[in-house]
């Protein structure tokens, strides 16, 4: 038995039924968990922050290839005012 580490439900998990590194959603707030440890089962969620994070990367690549990078431009009005 483990608890949901977001809504702290309890789901049943058999040892012998789940191997490290699986994934188990749960059934009430549907949060992913990666299993860490099998004896005794022990979880842990996985963050949507990491896919956020890939997201907002993508982003500033699409817009740095678009020619849209701002830090460039900043960079070139500091040195101008340097001279």
């Amino acid at each position: 038995m483990v608890r949901c580490p977001k809504c702290a439900t309890e789901i049943d998990v058999d040892e012998d039924e789940v191997e490290e590194g699986e994934i188990l959603a749960c059934p009430e707030c549907e949060t992913e968990m990666e299993v860490v440890q099998i004896h005794p089962v022990k979880v842990n969620a996985i963050s949507d922050d990491d896919d956020e994070e890939e997201e907002e990367d993508d982003e500033e690549k699409e817009e740095s290839e678009n020619g849209d990078d701002v830090t460039d431009d900043d960079e070139e009005e500091d040195e101008e005012e340097e001279v």
